[in-house]
């Protein structure tokens, strides 16, 4: 059995601010490496669940910020480790590779959730994100890709709001393991992160027992991304295909997903690039 593991950070039990997820402001020094330390903690008990539910491939995909954050000298042994940026398929890069199950572990609620610690789709300058009319966030944009590559997603970690999502986006069938319970965008109720490693060793044990369904969108897919200003829009549709649908949307069709996702990867790119 291949097990894809892709780890974010807002999601880890314990986390509730940006400063605790920031690898880049120096002021956040401290509070980012303890916190990337107990997400690289909660990666190892998702290989540690896949072993022990007969994994003989893991690996482990570091889905955020620059996406060099998980402490490689103290990663399980029994999982490979994909870091740095940029990649094509950002948070799933190498799902393409052959997988019989994905793990999302750290993750978070879609941008606009109430009660979810730090939502957002990727950037906060992204409002909403729909595929083929269905509001999806990082979940759903990664499960659907992963989907096309006949991947299902058996377990997802993150806070209560997250749980929520993923079963509503995937069923029923899906494991959530939630480490927290958010009061408001900073602040929550969370496990320790013992329990939180316990919790998810034990969950992906048994959701690797089971067998879960691919989450397929289309084809042919459309993406509509509204964005936070409409600069940001106009920078989006400079992407070749790209069609502005409205004031902050823009849109983009194709019946592979592939390049869908990196059209948005495009779109989003070039979102950012304002003067």
């Amino acid at each position: 059995m291949r097990v894809y593991i892709s780890v974010d950070m807002e999601g880890i039990a314990g986390v509730v601010h940006e400063s605790q997820t920031d690898p880049v402001d120096p002021r956040a020094t401290a509070e980012y490496a303890r916190f990337r330390r107990l997400m690289t903690a909660e990666a190892n008990a998702a290989v540690e669940g896949a072993l022990a539910a007969g994994a003989t491939k893991v690996l482990v995909n570091d889905s955020h910020w620059f996406m060099r954050n998980l402490l490689a000298e103290e990663l399980h042994p029994g999982a490979e480790l994909l870091s740095g940026d940029p990649k094509p398929s950002s948070m799933v890069q190498g799902i393409e590779d052959g997988f019989d199950a994905a793990l999302f572990i750290g993750y978070h609620a879609r941008a606009g959730t109430r009660n979810a610690i730090l939502d957002h789709t990727y950037a906060d300058r992204v409002a909403e994100v729909r595929l083929n009319g269905r509001a999806v966030g990082e979940l759903g944009l990664n499960a659907a890709l992963a989907g096309a590559h006949g991947v299902a997603v058996a377990l997802v970690s993150g806070d209560a709001a997250l749980a929520a999502e993923a079963k509503q986006l995937l069923g029923d069938a899906v494991t959530t393991v939630v480490v927290k319970q958010a009061v408001s965008r900073h602040a929550a109720r969370s496990v320790a992160p013992a329990v939180a490693c316990r919790m998810i060793r034990e969950g992906v044990a048994g959701a690797l027992k089971r067998k879960h369904t691919p989450f397929v969108v289309g084809p042919p897919v459309t993406i509509e991304v509204d964005f936070a200003m409409t600069i940001h829009a106009d920078m989006a549709e400079l992407c070749p295909g790209a069609v502005r649908s409205g004031g902050r949307t823009v849109a983009y069709t194709h019946h592979d997903s592939d390049e869908l996702f990196r059209a948005w990867r495009a779109m989003l790119n070039l979102s950012g690039v304002v003067s």
